[in-house]
């Protein structure tokens, strides 16, 4: 057997969907892989839902969605906070990364947004003789507010992700980039520092989109529907991931429900609160039903008339695959939503940007009705890199 340790390290939900259809489309390609994962709550709840095998060591592994909710302000997060609040759950990541990459009990090494991991290997190579692979979504940070301090801390971040070169120039390591290159930004991380997509063609590769599911297999609406029991009524699915930041934007959702009722007799609202916020925290009125955390949520997005979401990365992508309408909220502050995620989706056609500072839940009532099941002229996408990633994976091993 060849045994493969998997680091689903990213916040919330999203990127732990795709690191399984990583390692499904990897068994797929060879029988002879035993897959040990290392993840902290909520994506070791998905992982433990899909049965997959956890490692001991889950328990000493620092869980980053914490530091992201303690770094949260209303509906919004201070991104520079959030690092620097992190930075001493990364010290005790990386010396357990390091005790696990000399166990002698794992071939190669897969990591989802290991930040931590790769700076720490970028001056101590030592630490992890294994073949190395990570995945990112966007690349290089932006500073989102004219506030001196964080303009300087990004371009200091930016200045170490602009070396990364000393990782992942050797052999045995590869960067891999979930898109394509007209989702990395053509222009310097900083001043007298590299173009972002030139360096992306030269040290990573592209794999394309991966989702989780088929999306041709949900097609059939009226089907999904009626297998997760919904009716013929106009169906507004509200989400906000896997971290309890989005709390206020599902309050807003059920604040704007009975404008959206009056406009649209009959209208049924879900929200779905996650794994990370109490259902009964929320105060809704009646006719709203609220969720706890929902396995295969992309069903629900499949089967809805109109989705109401953070500006995440992976929901939206489910959402454009889909070809469903929905409004997108980007957190305010978060640098990834804001400018990366909605570049994509600006490119792609897909979604109604809207911003939660400026959305009264009147306002939100009046898009809603304004988009329920209107027609969409989404670009299409490929979403087959899992495949594309599970060979390259293969072959290391």
């Amino acid at each position: 057997m060849r045994n493969l340790l998997f680091i689903s390290g990213s916040v919330g939900l999203g990127h732990v969907t795709r690191d399984l259809a990583v390692v499904a489309a990897l068994r797929a390609l060879r029988k002879d892989v035993a897959v040990s994962w290392l993840a902290a709550h909520p994506a070791s709840l998905v992982l433990e839902q899909a049965g997959e095998s956890l490692l001991p060591e889950c328990a000493q592994y620092a869980n980053e969605s914490v530091e992201a909710e303690a770094a949260s302000r209303g509906y919004g997060l201070d991104m520079m906070g959030y690092l620097m609040r992190a930075r001493r759950a990364w010290a005790r990541n990386v010396k357990l990364f390091e005790r696990l990459a000399h166990s002698g009990r794992f071939d190669v090494v897969v990591g989802d947004e290991t930040y931590e991991l790769n700076v720490a290997q970028m001056k101590y190579p030592a630490i992890n003789p294994l073949p190395y692979f990570c995945f990112y979504d966007f690349i290089g940070m932006d500073a989102v507010t004219r506030n001196p301090v964080d303009r300087l801390m990004t371009y200091g971040w930016n200045w170490i992700w602009a070396r990364d070169w000393k990782l992942y120039g050797r052999e045995k390591n590869k960067a891999l980039f979930v898109g394509e290159p007209q989702d990395v930004a053509d222009r310097p991380f900083g001043w007298l520092l590299p173009n972002r997509r030139e360096y992306a063609s030269l040290y990573y590769h592209f794999v394309g989109y991966i989702l989780g599911f088929d999306p041709t297999q949900l097609a059939d609406r009226r089907a999904v529907r009626a297998r997760l029991g919904y009716g013929e009524e106009p169906l507004v699915v509200c989400s906000v991931g896997g971290t309890a930041v989005g709390r206020d934007l599902l309050q807003l959702c059920a604040q704007a429900y009975p404008a959206l009722r009056a406009s649209i007799p009959g209208v049924r609202m879900v929200l779905v609160a996650g794994p990370r916020i109490a259902p009964d925290s929320l105060s809704v009125p009646a006719g709203v039903e609220v969720k706890g955390h929902v396995p295969a949520l992309h069903e629900h997005f499949a089967a809805s008339d109109l989705c109401v979401v953070q500006g995440g990365g992976t929901t939206t992508l489910e959402l454009t695959a889909l070809k469903r309408p929905f409004l997108y909220f980007p957190l305010e502050g978060h640098f990834e939503q804001e400018v990366a995620v909605a570049g994509r989706l600006a490119r792609h056609h897909a979604g109604e940007r809207m911003r939660f500072s400026q959305t009264t839940p009147e306002a939100l009532a009046a898009r809603i009705a304004a988009n329920i099941s209107q027609p969409v002229a989404y670009a299409s996408i490929k979403t087959d890199g899992a495949s594309a990633a599970a060979a390259m994976i293969s072959a290391a091993l």
